[in-house]
């Protein structure tokens, strides 16, 4: 089935929801193919490929809602589908606030191309991605004697949507999507076994690191877990790596959410204007990045992808306002979900942070955790490296940071010029003072 044919199939179990008892129907029809390589010991050991094709309906029914989704893309099959989609509608309890968005807030237009889609992709064979995984694996091994095992990746993905909505929605989608990286395990005396990973994702093929750069970084970020050790709990400048950044700035994501606002469980409510981190913290969402892998034209609801300054100099802006839960708040909708996350950079390196502090820690992973969006209160196991005197010392583990969101973001005093680019989350290193650590 190709693209049109594929909206022609959307246009039809629309119009056939429509003309059995729907009042207002979104059809999305789904494509995606993906291939994934798994090499370990010198071979591979795993190769797949799949393809998937979904069909996704919201109907909307005498003031009532509910959303299906189906594998069987035949005809006769969705007649049958649609008929009890509408059905199973009808019992469900009256929502007044369910609708679709109103077509003022469409897409006027198709918009400058934001080349997420790499022509590069059909070209590309299964032996070129089996010899790129095995190439990485083998420059991971090459770079230590410490090292125990290695398992390389690589995938790629193309994917291919439409989306139509009764009221006037007509949209459609491409997109690639390539990854690939490693996992090293390293020998630490004689019961330590710690590992670590390197993993580079983006929409073309040539934006990747070349495989011998992958094995080499994945490896480095697990010879550098040698002779790691908790340390005494109590205060620290914490260096977040850019890497990690999203993570952590992922704890508090929902609390900006019209949904936490509504329903009341968000320690942001009320906040919109207000200082709530450090003025050297601003943030944008903005889904026009050029190849970026949350670049998109449109929500899941049809409305219009725009950027929209989520903090700026510490300084509350927005929240991510859906369809729905505008309606519910009586706010106008910009679309509830994050697209790229850019944080505006400063204009020095990691390294020459890591010179200013004086006693701190650079986190380089996290594990585990939780947050509370009602009170913005957080705690999460870390990894990483002392650092004194300006310089990393050893190796840290078996560490937790816990504390407050708006506390900890008013504690930002620093961010760097080194924006990770392999993530939807462009966080570049930051810098926090007086964190709270528990350690022995």
């Amino acid at each position: 089935m190709n693209q049109e044919e594929r909206l022609e199939l959307a246009k039809w179990a629309m119009d056939y929801a429509l003309k059995h008892g729907a009042d207002q129907a979104s059809v999305r029809i789904f494509n995606q193919r993906e291939v994934s390589i798994e090499y370990r010991d010198r071979r591979l050991e795993q190769l797949k490929e799949s393809t998937r094709n979904s069909l996704n309906i919201d109907i909307y029914a005498d003031r009532r809602y509910s959303s299906h989704s189906t594998n069987d893309l035949r005809r006769e099959s969705l007649e049958k589908f649609v008929d009890e989609a509408v059905a199973a509608t009808k019992y469900l309890a009256e929502d007044e606030y369910r609708s679709l968005a109103d077509p003022k807030y469409y897409p006027a237009d198709g918009g400058p191309d934001l080349e997420i889609n790499d022509p590069a992709y059909h070209g590309i064979e299964s032996s070129g991605r089996v010899r790129m995984a095995g190439e990485i694996e083998a420059a991971a091994v090459e770079q230590s004697d410490a090292i125990i095992s290695v398992t390389s990746w690589y995938e790629d993905t193309h994917t291919r949507t439409c989306m139509v909505n009764s009221n006037g929605f007509e949209g459609e989608a491409e997109g690639t999507r390539f990854g690939a990286g490693a996992e090293v395990t390293v020998r630490d005396g004689d019961e330590g076994r710690p590992s670590d990973y390197f993993w580079a994702s983006t929409r073309f093929l040539d934006d990747l690191p070349g495989a011998e750069d992958l094995g080499k970084w994945a490896a480095a970020r697990a010879v550098r877990k040698i002779g790691q050790r908790k340390l005494e709990s109590g205060k620290y400048d914490m260096l977040l790596e850019n890497r990690v950044g999203g993570r952590f700035l992922g704890l508090f994501g929902y609390a900006y959410t019209a949904q936490a606002i509504q329903q009341k469980s968000s320690f942001l409510d009320g906040k919109l204007g207000e200082k709530i981190a450090s003025e050297v913290l601003t943030v944008i969402d903005d889904p026009t990045l050029r190849r970026g892998l949350g670049s998109r034209r449109y929500d899941g609801d049809g409305i219009a992808a725009r950027k929209r300054v989520v903090l700026e100099g510490g300084v509350l802006k927005t929240y991510f306002v859906d369809n729905y839960y505008g309606r519910k708040l009586g706010w106008e909708p910009n679309g509830g979900q994050t697209s790229n996350l850019v944080l505006a950079g400063g204009d020095k390196s990691g390294d020459e942070l890591i010179a200013e502090v004086q006693r701190g820690i650079l986190v380089t992973g996290f594990i585990g955790g939780n947050s509370n969006p009602v009170t913005g209160d957080f705690s999460i196991g870390i990894v990483g490296q002392l650092i004194e005197g300006g310089k990393v010392v050893h190796a840290v583990n078996e560490m937790n940071i816990a504390g407050n969101g708006m506390d900890v973001l008013k504690r930002l005093v620093a961010v760097g010029n080194d924006p990770y680019p392999y993530s939807s989350t462009r966080t570049p290193c930051m810098l926090f003072t007086g964190i709270s650590f528990s350690g022995i």
